[in-house]
């Protein structure tokens, strides 16, 4: 792991994220590739619609600027779920 970042933060309900800042952190850090995550304060860590476009979204951005997303992980309070285990990624 070369550095950890915290980009983004939101509401009870939603939080904006662009890919052009995660895009930026990673070049800024002249990385292979990233693992992204975020939270689920519900305690529920599937991912919703929204999850799925956002990182779908992350990774052509970075895919344009030869930058991999190895994962996208959710945390919940007692489990998590991993883009990449699910075979998303």
């Amino acid at each position: 792991v070369i550095a950890t970042h915290r980009e983004f933060s939101g509401t009870l309900t939603e939080t904006r994220v662009y890919p052009r800042v995660i895009a930026r952190r990673a070049l800024q850090c002249d990385a292979h590739s990233v693992v992204l995550a975020h939270c689920h304060p519900s305690g529920r860590a599937e991912p919703s619609d929204a999850d799925f476009a956002v990182t779908t979204e992350i990774k052509k951005v970075l895919a344009l600027l030869d930058i991999d997303v190895m994962d996208h992980i959710i945390v919940a309070r007692q489990n998590y779920y991993s883009f990449a285990e699910h075979g998303f990624l």
